[in-house]
């Protein structure tokens, strides 16, 4: 059972609250604050947690937000699983990123990754062997499943991180920079389609950056040399049929940072799709730097190419 998300901020959702308060909940956590900010509110409403932390990604500082804690590698499927049985677990999130680049092509990655006979099977009997997002995480998750246990979307427990539609910061953004976040939409729509990326970065209509396995910051990073003057536009959406237990797209504080850095001056996300991390420092920090975040509708969103199709039903022909 996939529990759903439309809460009030702060509430547990009421299929889970009619379950009774003392559950355990499995946190499975990679790199960032999203992880901690799951585990706090999913305590506060006065669950346990008990989280397995992936090596090499997930904060040590985990260990004092949560119940229960204990590390897994990346190819420790079995590992992982067996932790969350023995705590009791029978419903658990994902939450935090995952550098797949990291462990993909590490160099003897059948050895270095060492893997257990659980990952074994999985990886190499699969019936689907692209390794794009999607197919890996919807893999890894019926693999749980065959041992009772449901993933479910961790934005359940903390759904005002998502952000809401409006213009979020004091700089507004101009007649041309709305141009080029309708050519950079219609665009970064299709790569989430195809399981590439959720970023791309724009100026004058021409494309800069298409984030892929680097992940955002490193595609705003590569943008900043190729436009020396500087004022580009980052867009970042859901794919056009985002499931919300993982892989939702995020931003904050780093990212903002980063287009500083680099010389980006508008940041579109799409508004109820999109984590969005430390809100008001990330706002504040945004004011100061002068950078614009707006946050939109995807169903207003005018595409300005034309020759784009229908946005709104590409995840039913995906």
């Amino acid at each position: 059972m996939t529990l759903g998300s439309q809460n009030r901020a702060g509430q547990p959702p009421p299929e889970i609250k009619s379950m009774g308060i003392s559950e355990t909940i499995g946190l499975l956590a990679g790199w960032g604050q999203f992880p901690i900010t799951f585990a706090r509110n999913a305590k506060a409403q006065g669950y346990r947690v008990a989280c397995v932390g992936i090596k090499g990604s997930a904060e040590a500082s985990l260990r004092k937000e949560v119940d229960e804690f204990s590390w897994a590698g990346v190819a420790q499927l079995g590992k992982m699983i067996r932790n969350f049985k023995a705590s009791g677990v029978k419903r658990l999130v994902m939450a935090g990123k995952i550098f797949k680049a990291n462990y993909l092509y590490a160099p003897w990655k059948a050895i270095s990754l060492i893997p257990d006979w659980r990952m074994v099977k999985f990886w190499y009997f699969r019936t689907t062997h692209d390794n794009r997002d999607d197919t890996l995480l919807l893999g890894v998750i019926r693999e749980f499943n065959k041992d009772g246990l449901d993933f479910f979307p961790a934005l359940d427990f903390c759904p005002e991180l998502l952000v809401k539609t409006g213009q979020l910061t004091h700089r507004k953004t101009t007649a041309a920079e709305d141009k080029d976040i309708e050519y950079g939409w219609g665009l970064a729509k299709e790569m989430g389609r195809l399981d590439v990326g959720q970023s791309i970065a724009v100026k004058d209509h021409c494309v800069l950056a298409v984030e892929a396995l680097e992940g955002t910051d490193e595609a705003i990073i590569r943008a900043g040399p190729l436009c020396r003057k500087g004022g580009f536009i980052l867009v970042k959406v859901a794919k056009p049929n985002q499931d919300m237990r993982f892989d939702v797209p995020t931003v904050g504080i780093k990212t903002i940072q980063n287009l500083h850095r680099s010389g980006g001056r508008v940041l579109a996300i799409e508004a109820e799709k999109t984590v969005f991390l430390d809100g008001q420092e990330t706002i504040s920090l945004a004011n100061r730097l002068g950078i614009a975040i707006v946050a939109l509708d995807h169903g207003k969103v005018r595409f300005a190419d034309k020759n784009f199709p229908d946005f709104q039903t590409l995840g039913k022909v995906a």
